[in-house]
């Protein structure tokens, strides 16, 4: 009505950032391109042939920008963990967009080459080019730090141009657009049903500063945080397209324990309106078993598993790398803690630090025992870009060139024979993942973690005709695969016939699903047909580990008879 004064703006309008409110003048067609990842033990590929899925969890970062990307763009999301992209892809493209973290280096260099081949341009981003751009040489555009300005600058140039430059172009975001202001990631171009997670980003950050992590240098130590109703948001279009375990893939979920409370009581009433029907995980430090509050209300969220970053059981060895928050208590008191609420732990071990002794790998094995964590994730030591332990042992010449490290799994040159790092390695792997000392950590968590895990109320309204089909067609494949033609069949039976005797059917899937993929990555390790960290780029196989035959541990075919978070940000 005329004289009636218009509303006053809201913050979010008065504070919009420049890249929301860009209008590109051309039309543009844009290839998000996201790599393959190396096989390795956390993409879990063992359990994608039980669980029907091709590939771990949505790339967040490059859905991230799909939803960004000017309305008039036309925008063609591939995963290539889910099918690699084709020759009429790049040709239908005028820009190919790509991203990434180290352990995709080597694919992504590969779709830099496919691009120039078919004549396109390529813009890269993500946390492996922000961290180390030398990396890159051949990427036309360098899209380096988070969203925001840079992101801007980048629309920009392609919407005045869609052609190569002539020399590498940079943009370095300075003014990082707010987390609350993210529009929802492009899980529109995914079939949620591919992907044996769904995964969200609460925050953005860790205050921690641990020698060998590259976190605060690329995101900060102050966690930047979303708002509830956008995660809730999120969780309802993965829940919608049939995600039953969602991953929150922040650096540390109680990196800002008051933003976490504040967030949990909503994620309490999301799962009470979808009874429990989705499995909810996250990472964090181990101090979060100081704050019971927050795990009461994890619990009640229906958080079901937590992964910390332990590293080592050897309290020396922790305060050499700086992380004094997992001496705030005992570690084994912390894990019991933690399993209390329902919430079993998965950890990640790291062998090949200075502070390392004879005595290490017995120490990684007992404590395997003693915490009865059945998720560990064992890598040697690998030195990060912008990382303080890069720095140190780099001022020492300790850090291998790429030529150095071609058929290392490390780039670091270890105070000890790398032949003996990787031996005690092996051991380690050797002895946790035997079936029968899996089987005996998930009988424990069983009897002593599930338990405390809230249930649905009314359980059969999520026996839906496409649950029905979906689950008993991962039954048939588990039995098959597991029970009958199986290495390790006799354990197996055991851990089934026990669950199903108490009416345990979820814990039965989720254990034979994980308990096959580590048995089975344990024996590749073995074989010598896995690389020792993550970040490796030597290519795999027996003949590249001279002196790591079977035949060197007295256990090994033992093993080989009866026998894997951060999505990027």
């Amino acid at each position: 009505m005329k004289g009636m004064n218009k509303p006053a703006a809201s913050s979010a309008e008065v504070c919009l950032h420049p890249l929301r409110a860009f209008s590109s003048r051309q039309r543009r067609r844009i290839l998000l391109l996201f790599p393959k990842f190396s096989y390795s033990f956390g993409t879990f590929n063992h359990a994608f042939p039980l669980m029907n899925v091709k590939a771990f969890m949505p790339p967040q970062g490059i859905l991230l920008v799909a939803a960004l990307l000017p309305k008039t763009w036309e925008a063609r999301f591939v995963d290539e963990n889910v099918r690699a992209a084709t020759a009429e892809d790049f040709d239908w493209a005028d820009v190919v967009f790509t991203t990434g973290m180290h352990i995709q280096r080597v694919q992504i260099n590969d779709i830099v080459h496919r691009a120039h081949q078919a004549g396109r341009p390529v813009a890269l981003g993500g946390p492996s080019v922000s961290s180390a751009p030398q990396y890159y040489p051949d990427a036309d555009f360098l899209h380096l730090g988070e969203a925001g300005d840079g992101t801007l600058r980048l629309f920009e140039w392609i919407d005045q141009s869609p052609d190569r430059p002539e020399r590498q172009t940079s943009f370095r975001t300075a003014d990082k657009l707010p987390l609350d202001q993210f529009p929802v990631p492009g899980y529109w171009h995914i079939r949620v049903l591919d992907y044996l997670l769904g995964s969200v980003q609460f925050s953005s950050g860790c205050p921690f500063t641990c020698e060998f992590c590259d976190i605060p240098a690329l995101y900060g130590r102050n966690p930047r945080l979303k708002r509830p109703e956008q995660i809730l948001r999120e969780l309802d279009e993965l829940a919608d397209g049939g995600a039953v375990s969602i991953y929150f893939v922040d650096d540390n979920f109680i990196g800002n324990p008051k933003a976490a409370q504040e967030l949990l009581p909503h994620l309490v009433e999301w799962q009470k309106r979808r009874d429990c029907s989705v499995r909810l995980s996250c990472e964090a430090t181990l101090n979060i078993a100081s704050y019971p509050d927050i795990l009461e209300q994890m619990r009640q969220a229906f958080f079901t598993n937590l992964f910390i970053g332990i590293e080592t059981p050897e309290p020396v060895a922790l305060r050499a790398m700086k992380k004094t928050q997992n001496l705030r208590s005992p570690i084994l008191e912390a894990v019991r803690t933690i399993n209390q609420y329902g919430i079993e732990v998965a950890s990640g071990i790291i062998l090949g630090l200075d502070t390392d002794t004879p005595e290490t790998p017995r120490a990684i094995i007992d404590f395997a025992r003693e915490s009865q964590i059945p998720i560990m994730t064992v890598n040697i030591l690998y030195a990060l870009p912008n990382t303080a332990l890069y720095r140190r042992l780099e001022a020492d010449g300790r850090i291998l060139s790429d030529e150095e490290s071609a058929q290392r799994d490390s780039n670091i040159q270890f105070l000890l024979p790398y032949d003996e790092v990787v031996r005690r390695w092996l051991e380690v792997i050797e002895k946790i993942y035997l079936p029968q000392a899996l089987y005996a950590r998930y009988d424990y968590n069983a009897a002593r973690t599930y338990p405390h895990r809230l249930r649905p109320t009314q359980p059969w309204k999520q026996v839906t005709p496409q649950n029905l089909r979906r689950g008993l067609g991962i039954l048939a494949r588990v039995i098959w695969k597991v029970g009958l033609t199986g290495d390790c069949r006799r354990v197996f039976w055991k851990m089934c016939v026990k669950q199903l005797r108490q009416g345990n059917f979820e814990t039965f899937f989720q254990v034979a699903m994980v308990a096959h993929h580590l048995i089975t990555y344990a024996r590749e390790c073995l074989e010598g047909r896995l690389q020792a960290s993550n970040y490796s780029k030597r290519v795999g196989g027996p003949e590249s580990l001279p002196g790591f035959k079977l035949a060197a541990s007295p256990n090994s075919h033992e093993l080989a008879d009866a026998v894997s978070l951060r999505a990027e940000s």
